[in-house]
């Protein structure tokens, strides 16, 4: 059982590793199926993690620990708590998901591609299981590497631009985490357990530093406003497999930071700045949704609409009470299922027509009835709509808030009539009414594989909306652990 979390991360990288040496595009149908196979054991290490982890504590499971640089400290420590837990089956699954999408629309460099996806994935695991400041580091940086290259090669017109757009803004802000990173190592007396950065008392000017320090590596990712410019020109550029795990997984790699590094180890600056949170939390959720109904490119449309839905979560995360954190993490879940979903529908209307734009369709639900059913479904979710995934977390957040301010309660809640004002626009000009155009009236319904890969999605859309039960248990202990911390802390 100690090794689970190992198992988690090094298997796709194993296997992405063999997908590079395997080599030349005469190959491909054997690197697809290597690539599946990969995918499929890297998700199935981390079933038993669910079977094995205890709720109702706060503390560190599955916890593996080896020295890696001795003289620095520096240790392979590793561990998953209420917080992290679901982020290592969730990363696993999109993986599978994204391997099936890119089966057929990806024709050249297959194994650079999988390979790349499959390491990716990895290290992504590996953020969220670190328990060591450095080694999360050195997964965090090293997560631009794989998604660098994927916008890079097999992106669209304007690759170059996005991917160096992408990989500056992120690096620039990780930098002065780095520099945060070392202060606490000098502060704790040379250790980069994160565990004992918790536990550290800092003077209040050395957390408003920190504090800013860790929100210009995390708010970049999130992304949050105004730091957010790079995610719509990024997502247009991405093939259908970058966009969904992008938006999925990468962008809670930054809300995670907020729970796993500023809250615990800066709680009175936390305390002092939530109101800077709270604004551009806001901003993200009534400004960037009315940016995207102008939108004209369905990409660029779902893109701004993550912004808007990853401020719940940060908002969730800076009103400080059990619903708002558990809302968040539930949120960060279910926008992974959702808008991985609706990335992944745009990209089986682009590979039949080779087009983003919403004029360019219209009466898609003519030719296209089956592959509609799913859209309206994942629309929906979009939304908010009860029953989905994407109304449980939007939900916690906004009672939450409710109880924190009421007038910050009514603002998110605006969030969900822009959602579903852009979502629903855009459904009926891409899917409703007569057939726009001869592309349309040629389109063919999904075949075997869409349909496998949209009713996974679907029906983990619809478990997660009707029974969230599984989720939040798994959080509560971990959640009140922290609001606690950070609670005792502001009295101290």
């Amino acid at each position: 059982m100690s090794s689970l979390l190992s198992l988690a991360i090094w298997t796709p990288i194993v296997f992405g590793a063999v997908l590079l040496a395997l080599g030349r595009d005469e190959q491909a149908r054997a690197v697809r199926w290597i690539a599946l196979i990969g995918a499929l054991a890297g998700l199935l290490v981390t079933l038993p993690l669910y079977g094995g982890f205890q709720t109702g504590t706060a503390a560190m499971q599955f916890v593996e620990k080896a020295v890696w640089i001795e003289r620095f400290n520096i240790n392979y420590h590793l561990g998953v708590d209420g917080i992290s837990f679901w982020f290592v089956p969730l990363t696993a699954f999109i993986t599978v998901i994204v391997v099936l999408a890119s089966w057929e629309s990806i024709t050249e460099r297959v194994n650079q591609y999988m390979g790349a996806f499959l390491i990716l994935s990895g290290l992504m695991i590996g953020v969220f299981t670190a328990l060591d400041g450095m080694l999360f580091y050195v997964f965090f940086e090293a997560t631009l590497i794989p998604m660098y290259l994927i916008i890079g090669i097999w992106g669209g017109p304007n690759k170059i631009y996005a991917a160096f757009k992408f990989f500056l803004y992120t690096l620039l802000g990780s930098l002065l985490m780095l520099i945060a990173l070392i202060y606490l190592y000098n502060q704790s007396g040379g250790s980069f357990d994160i565990a004992a950065w918790h536990k550290m008392p800092l003077s209040s000017t050395a957390q408003t530093l920190l504090f800013f320090a860790f929100f210009a590596a995390f708010a970049v990712k999130v992304p949050m406003w105004p730091v957010h410019t790079w995610l719509p020109d990024v997502h247009v550029e991405a093939p259908t497999g970058g966009s969904a795990v992008l938006a999925a997984i990468m962008l809670k790699l930054g809300a995670y930071g907020f729970l796993r590094f500023s809250l615990p180890i800066a709680p009175d600056a936390s305390r002092e700045w939530a109101w800077l949170m709270i604004a551009l939390s806001l901003v993200a959720v009534i400004y960037v949704g009315l940016v995207a109904m102008v939108q004209k490119d369905m990409k660029k449309l779902v893109a701004y609409s993550s912004v808007a839905h990853m401020g719940f979560v940060t908002l969730g995360f800076f009103i400080f009470n059990d619903l708002g954190v558990s809302g968040g993490l539930v949120q960060m879940i279910a926008h992974g299922f959702v808008s991985g979903a609706m990335f992944l529908s745009i990209g089986v209307l682009y590979d039949r027509v080779h087009s983003r734009e919403i004029a360019a369709y219209g009466g898609v639900v003519n030719t296209m009835p089956n592959f509609t059913a799913f859209a309206l479904l994942f629309a929906m979710a979009n939304c908010g709509l009860p029953g989905t995934a994407g109304f449980v977390g939007e939900w916690m957040v906004i009672l939450g808030a409710v109880k924190a301010n009421f007038w910050i309660g009514l603002a998110a809640a605006t969030a969900l009539i822009f959602g579903a004002a852009y979502t629903l626009w855009m459904f009926k000009r891409v899917y409703l009414g007569p057939v726009g155009n001869s592309h349309v009236k040629e389109l063919t319904d999904i075949g075997s594989r869409e349909f496998l890969i949209l009713s996974l999605l679907a029906i983990a859309v619809l478990a997660m909306g009707l029974y969230p039960r599984p989720f939040t248990d798994v959080m509560d202990a971990s959640v009140a652990e922290l609001l606690k911390h950070v609670a005792l802390q502001k009295l101290n």
